[in-house]
This record gives structure tokens, C-alpha cells and sequence, in this order.
């Protein structure tokens, strides 16, 4: 298969299956090896334009009558798919990169956080490989800053001054993150900076990635509930 072939047969899987974007596919390898949602999980989806991973993570929920719940946030106003979604699925329109955790914890059920955070974040591709990168690690540290919040005593960021942000994380003890990256020094920087907080850490490349793509996933499970550095 050449190198656009590879391209095409995930767009057009994703079609014949519904799903809104061939980028589906690389949550659903993630799941199917690492099994990151389970039944009734809550799920943050970052950057979840256009919503094929909301997609997915709602069909990994499970059965309706069993709960759990999806939350989408992007820049970008993001209207939930019609198929493999249903009412447990939620999208907001914000800037993640100024959002608090006090705000974002809010829309967790019972604000209690999420059980999974997914980060499908990436900057516009300049073409510049230094620049690309500084600015998907930047997106990163910010999705690994909102999972932890102070616990990697990063500064919080409060984009409402009437409401004092206490920097608490928002992935519950247990939870997963998922973050995508572009292959750099400072992605293995921040694969560093997450290893002492779960009990498991690891890369993949899916199938459905392009060719001429360096995005690579960081894979984080089990948030211990007393890791300090």
C-alpha cells in the first residue's frame, strides 16, 4: 500500500462506519490495546473537533442503562455526531489553554473530575519541525497540567477572576491520559515529567496515523493517588 494508501482506506473505513473523521481509528487501536475506558467511565476529550474520538470513547462507555459520560472541548464550536453518540455526550466551546481547572472540574458529574482525560490536541502545522514541536509540547504540558494540576507544581491558570482557582487537578485517582505529541526531545521530556504519577506509561504510533506525520501518543495509566516528586 503506498503512502497515500494508507490515508484512504482509514477515510473511507470512516465513512462506511460513520465516524465523522478518520482519526477514530487511532482511539480505537489505543482502546482496543490499553482498554483506557471502561464502562461507565467520565471522559474529557481535549481538541475534540471534529468528534470522531467522542465517538468512540461514547461507544467504549458501554450500554446506555450502565451511565458514564463524554465531555468535548475546542476552540471550535463542536456539534455531537448523530451516530455512535448518544445524550451522554456533551461538547463545550473554550479556549483550553486558559481554562481552569476549578471551571473544567465543574462539568464533571457530581464535580468529582473524569476517570479518563483524552488530549487529541495539535497546533496548526507550520512546516517548521522546531516550531511544530514547541508548540505540541506547549498543548501537551497544558493537557498533563489540567489532569494534575498542582501536583506537578505547574502555575494555574484562572480565566475567571471572580473565582479562585485552587490548581486541583481534574483526572481522578485510577484515571488515564492520553496525550498526543509530536516526536521531539520534549515530548520524551514530558513522558519523563509523567512516569513517577502512574503506574504505567507508554508510546504508540497507530496505524491510521499518516506517513509523513511525526504525532505519536503517550499512553498514561493508573494515576497513583501519592505520587509526589
Amino acid at each position: 500500500m503506498g503512502v497515500g494508501g494508507t490515508a484512504d482506506f482509514f477515510y473511507k473505513e470512516a465513512q462506511r462506519l460513520g465516524y465523522v473523521a478518520r482519526s477514530a481509528f487511532k482511539l480505537l487501536q489505543i482502546q482496543k490495546q490499553h482498554n483506557i475506558i471502561n464502562r461507565g467511565a467520565t471522559v474529557l476529550d481535549l481538541g475534540c473537533a471534529p468528534g470522531g474520538w467522542l465517538q468512540v470513547a461514547c461507544q467504549s462507555l458501554g450500554p446506555f442503562h450502565g451511565g458514564g459520560s463524554v465531555l468535548g472541548v475546542d476552540t471550535k464550536k463542536v456539534k455531537v455526531p448523530p451516530l455512535h453518540c448518544d445524550s451522554r455526550v456533551q461538547t463545550i466551546s473554550a479556549d483550553v489553554t486558559t481554562l481552569s481547572h476549578h471551571r473544567l472540574r465543574a462539568l464533571s458529574p457530581k464535580d468529582k473530575g473524569f476517570s479518563v482525560v483524552l488530549s487529541d490536541m495539535c497546533p496548526l502545522i507550520s512546516g517548521i519541525t522546531t516550531k511544530d514541536a514547541a508548540l505540541s509540547f506547549e498543548l501537551g504540558m497544558r493537557a498533563l497540567d489540567l489532569a494534575l494540576g498542582n501536583k506537578i507544581h505547574l502555575e494555574p491558570i484562572d480565566d475567571d477572576p471572580s473565582c479562585s482557582d485552587d490548581g486541583k487537578g481534574v483526572l481522578k485517582i485510577g484515571g488515564h491520559l492520553v496525550i498526543k505529541l509530536l516526536e521531539s526531545e520534549d515530548a520524551k521530556e514530558i513522558s519523563q515529567l509523567s512516569k513517577p504519577f502512574f503506574k504505567k506509561t507508554s508510546w504508540l504510533r497507530p496505524k491510521a496515523t499518516r506517513p509523513s506525520s511525526r504525532e505519536i501518543y503517550l499512553i498514561c495509566q493508573g494515576l497513583k493517588p501519592d505520587a509526589k516528586i
